[in-house]
């Protein structure tokens, strides 16, 4: 039986509703980790990532980064919870 357009509505919104949880996809299937290290532990723990998730089996990135007033960076790394 085809869905109806009120079950597609009911999934769409179960997954709104994960959105804003830590560690889960925000809809589009991604795992985000945000961290908030000092610039070369920061630097280390993406290399770390990026070793443990290569980007080309986990399309890995550095989604977001900032640098805090004393000086930490604050980043988000994000990943395909599995590869193919």
């Amino acid at each position: 039986m085809a869905d109806r357009p009120r079950d597609l509505a009911e999934r769409m919104a179960r997954r709104r509703k994960m959105a804003g949880k830590p560690g889960q996809a925000a809809g589009d299937g991604y795992l985000r980790e945000t961290f908030t290290l000092p610039r070369a532990a920061a630097r280390e723990r993406a290399q770390a990532f990026f070793a443990r998730y290569p980007k080309a089996g986990y399309m890995s990135a550095v989604e977001t980064w900032r640098e805090l007033p004393g000086g930490d960076i604050e980043f988000t790394m994000r990943r395909l919870p599995s590869a193919d």
